[in-house]
């Protein structure tokens, strides 16, 4: 016996960042589509027996019926093959969620949301439980209310959970490793949390397969779903299966060394190509941060643009896989003599005392800050809806030193390249 585990396949999420210049818009929009259909395609090649969906199915409820006719004929597909499909509802596609409905498909087993069910498969000698969410706010822990497990069969129990808590999900349906543990089930497939986690390897077998396809830059790597094989009621097999379109990567570039966008560029496509390793079976979508103390900094203020402009231009001359820029970050410092600076009479020397200043005051930076920002009329466009009295004190700080460089660079070209300002205070 045979079956696949997914979760969180957030069929017609919208993807964040379709708005930016140059996006592969129509790639990004229906990659969760054509990861479904991989997965179908997948479920088919490879013979399985069950299909077991953990929760959030759908982003939320339908605009209309397209996205459901959509999942609706993808099933179909595995009714063909004789291949079952168990499915709880999850946080974004609780029953009280999705308000449109279709035929019922004799072979998709979707759980009650009032209590957790028990489906025996006696040819297969495999037992699934599950329970849905009823509402999009579950904070009880669901687990005492399943079902003992069945004797005789290998037994499955499908929850959506947030087990003891993320920082990166809502805390849903949580629970204890222990009182899964204490089901007696032979596998729990688990869903919610978009990272892949083997939470127990044996005994039961405790997973959170990650969502299908990533959707923002802070779902990076590969993404797709378990197969898992079964033999005389034990598990002797499984394995991840990576069914991503769309890959996102984060990609760092430590530019201490770096003097001119040439080294830079060398740089960024030999990280890439270390990242890709010559995957070109998919679209990948990379946000690049630059860090350390470089020339880099003042050429970047002096002329805004400048490094990303750099990046998309060596993007370009580069044979490969398909790879789309998304955001480049610069968090650089700009090389600088402050203790001599700051004795200079003139604006160069002002400049320095009072960011030296701001740097040691967290208090005293914000409320400069917020000052500085209320004399302003108009915000730039890319900050119309940023919150400033919710930054941290590192974010205020790093900006602080961004505005450094760029007044800097206005006022002291030629500088002495020296110590940068300490902004870990």
């Amino acid at each position: 016996m045979r079956f696949l585990h997914a979760a969180d396949l957030h069929i017609d999420s919208p993807l964040r960042g379709l708005d930016a210049r140059d996006a592969p818009v129509e790639r990004l929009r229906g990659a969760t589509r054509r990861a479904f259909v991989a997965l179908i395609d997948l479920a088919v090649r490879r013979q399985v027996n069950l299909v077991i969906l953990a929760g959030d199915l759908y982003d939320g409820d339908w605009i209309d019926f397209r996205t459901g006719l959509f999942v609706h004929e993808q099933l179909a597909r595995l009714a063909v093959h004789g291949i079952s499909v168990f499915v709880v509802r999850g946080n974004h596609d609780a029953e009280s969620i999705i308000s449109r409905q279709l035929p019922r498909q004799a072979h998709v087993h979707v759980f009650s949301s009032r209590v957790a069910q028990t489906h025996v498969m006696g040819d297969l000698g495999v037992a699934v439980h599950g329970r849905s969410f009823p509402d999009r706010a579950v904070t009880e822990d669901l687990v005492p209310g399943y079902p003992a497990p069945v004797r005789g069969c290998f037994n499955i129990g499908i929850l959506h959970t947030s087990l003891a808590g993320s920082p990166d999900h809502g805390t849903y349906a949580p629970t204890r490793l222990d009182r899964l543990v204490a089901t007696g089930y032979d596998y729990l497939a688990l869903g919610h949390i978009h990272a892949r986690q083997v939470v127990r390897e044996l005994a039961p077998r405790i997973v959170f397969p990650g969502n299908l396809q990533g959707r923002h830059a802070h779902e990076i790597g590969p993404k797709g779903c378990e197969i898992v094989t079964v033999e005389d009621g034990q598990i002797t097999q499984t394995e991840f299966v990576a069914l991503d379109v769309v890959r996102w990567h984060a990609l760092v570039i430590a530019c201490q060394s770096l003097v001119d966008i040439d080294a830079l560029c060398l740089r960024f496509t030999a990280a890439l190509d270390d990242a890709l390793v010559g995957d070109r079976q998919r679209l990948h979508v990379v946000r690049v941060r630059l860090e350390g103390e470089s020339p880099l900094h003042r050429l970047e203020a002096s002329q805004p643009g400048v490094l990303e402009a750099a990046l998309q231009a060596a993007l370009r001359q580069r044979e490969g896989p398909e790879v789309w820029i998304e955001r480049v970050l610069t968090q650089l410092q700009s090389p600088l003599d402050r203790a001599a600076a700051a004795e200079r009479p003139d604006a160069v020397g002002e400049v320095v005392r009072l960011v030296d200043q701001l740097v040691g005051d967290d208090a005293a930076l914000q409320r400069w800050a917020l000052a500085a920002l209320d004399a302003v009329p108009v915000l730039p466009a890319d900050l119309g809806d940023a919150r400033p009295e919710r930054l941290t004190p590192d974010a205020w700080r790093a900006l602080l030193a961004d505005a450094e460089a760029m007044v800097l660079a206005q006022l002291g070209a030629g500088l002495p390249d020296v110590q940068p300002a300490d902004t870990s205070r």
